[in-house]
């Protein structure tokens, strides 16, 4: 299984998770500034709300994706407010014609104090343990 992981944030909550996830599935995180140039079998994509969307940079980094070259998109993430960020993702993946997996990580992220020191351990491990459970397909 040949894996990537490429993250936007803003606050760091999501580079956090994105370590998680990488470190469980032996890869690098790396940000969305860095291409994937190589062939993956699943690219975990972490992003977060900004303004009750997706943030521009990750609307055009999904848009700028070679399906030859990524076989689907797995979604993470952590929002203090708004929940999962799939729908407007898989919308931008579906132009490109890039399948999203249907499974994704959420969790609760720390912005101006509320849900404060989120994502902690837990969610860290939890979505080290999201990641494994792609590496026996």
């Amino acid at each position: 299984m040949r894996i990537a992981v490429r993250y936007y944030t803003k606050t760091g909550n999501t580079k956090r998770l994105a370590e998680s996830l990488a470190a469980a599935v032996g890869v690098q995180a790396q940000p969305i500034s860095v291409p994937v140039d190589e062939a993956v079998d699943v690219l975990f994509l972490g992003n977060s709300y900004y303004a009750f969307s997706i943030d521009p940079e990750v609307r055009d980094f999904v848009r700028s994706l070679d399906r030859s070259k990524v076989g689907r998109i797995v979604n993470f993430g952590s929002a203090a407010m708004l929940n999962s960020t799939w729908k407007k993702v898989k919308a931008e993946a579906d132009k490109v014609g890039i399948p999203m997996d249907a499974r994704e990580f959420h969790c609760k992220g720390e912005f101006k104090g509320l849900h404060k020191g989120r994502p902690n351990a837990q969610d860290l491990q939890a979505a080290a343990d999201f990641a494994k459970t792609f590496l026996d397909r």
